[in-house]
């Protein structure tokens, strides 16, 4: 896609003009992770509809890597079904932020996926218990 400069001037890019940076305040999930040691720390905003991360907004703090991961991130799997989300790989986002960039701090750059997918995860299982419950209810009545 870039040579070297090219990925380091886009990763500048999204640092300096993140995309889909801020809260959702009625976001479906929201989830925090990082890495507080080194004080790279995102949340990730997600409103589901219907199977699909119709939004998807993030708030952080930290390196450069990690918050254009987190921009990154945030616009390419807005708009795109959750089982897009859970099949992401870490390999194919540090290859889209540049291997040879950030082969040297690849917790930072995969910050932002990491993240996401727990929001996913965290929803499914939501999901999940909100279903028991209602069925332990229906059975009570």
């Amino acid at each position: 896609m870039f040579d070297r400069q090219g990925y380091i001037e886009n990763l500048l890019d999204y640092y300096q003009n993140p995309r889909n940076k801020g809260r959702i305040e009625n976001a479906t999930v929201s989830i925090s992770g990082g890495n507080p040691g080194c004080g790279d720390v995102v949340t990730m905003y997600v409103t589901i509809e219907d199977g699909i991360a119709k939004q998807v907004q993030f708030e952080g703090q930290g390196c450069t890597i990690s918050q254009a991961g987190a921009s990154m991130v945030a616009e390419k799997y807005e708009g795109q079904p959750l089982e897009a989300i859970e099949e992401a790989s870490t390999d194919d986002m540090i290859d889209e932020m540049g291997r040879e960039v950030v082969v040297s701090r690849l917790r930072c750059a995969t910050v932002g996926i990491g993240t996401l997918k727990g929001a996913v995860r965290q929803y499914r299982q939501d999901r999940i218990k909100q279903e028991i419950e209602a069925a332990d209810a229906q059975t009570r009545a």
